[in-house]
């Protein structure tokens, strides 16, 4: 399946997701390309859309090459087998790590406003991306939801490297009750050759999307 862009696999995703509307969830985006998405997923199903900022940790010289990835409360995943083979020094980490950090805060000050994150306790929560290539985002995602103890977690990307989708089920079980992707990839190479139209969404149309939502 290939995708014209963020809002057309956001509403073809938001079909698959329709179980869950009686749940009342909240849709939590992963800024900045999974807001789109997320946005469509969230009108469809009357939900509220907030986001979650993580950011990746990419190699050194390589930054699209993730590693590990970040998330707010100081939650932080590292690829060990993948650092360890690319002989990446812990002070480069360290580097990297909070560079990263950096831009973790002023997205989360700049999409917030310094309003507090929903409390996820006793709620039901779907994460949306648009799409899962290594899937380490996604899993500092999960670290950082099922902190609050939620009724249920659902992971859900139009597509997915198909490896990567069945190393996220193996991850999260038992926090994340779904992972769902409508189409799943044996070598996904990049997320962006799956849509006709992948642009860099930037902070205002992030803003934007969050604005129309309330």
């Amino acid at each position: 399946m290939l995708f014209t862009n963020r809002q057309e696999a956001g509403q073809k995703l938001a079909a698959a997701l329709l179980k869950y509307k009686t749940d009342n969830p909240i849709i939590l985006a992963l800024p900045r390309g999974g807001v789109p998405v997320a946005y469509e997923v969230a009108r469809k199903l009357k939900a509220p859309l907030d986001v979650l900022t993580v950011r990746k940790l990419g190699a050194p010289g390589h930054a699209e090459f993730g590693i590990g990835a970040i998330a707010p409360d100081k939650i932080r995943i590292l690829d060990e087998t993948l650092i360890k083979n690319l002989e990446i020094t812990p002070q480069e980490i360290n580097y990297i790590t909070e560079m990263e950090e950096q831009e973790l805060i002023r997205r989360q000050k700049l999409y917030r406003e310094n309003k507090p994150k929903p409390n996820y306790f006793g709620k039901s929560v779907i994460i949306v991306d648009d799409g899962l290539a290594t899937g380490i985002t996604l899993k500092a995602a999960v670290k950082a939801v099922v902190r609050d103890d939620p009724k249920k977690i659902i992971a859900a990307v139009p597509v997915c490297d198909q490896k990567s989708f069945q190393d996220l089920r193996k991850f999260v079980r038992p926090r994340v009750d779904e992972v769902i992707c409508l189409t799943s990839l044996l070598n996904i190479q990049s997320v962006g050759l799956w849509y006709h139209d992948f642009h860099e969404v930037s902070d205002t149309e992030v803003k934007h999307y969050l604005d129309i939502n309330h």
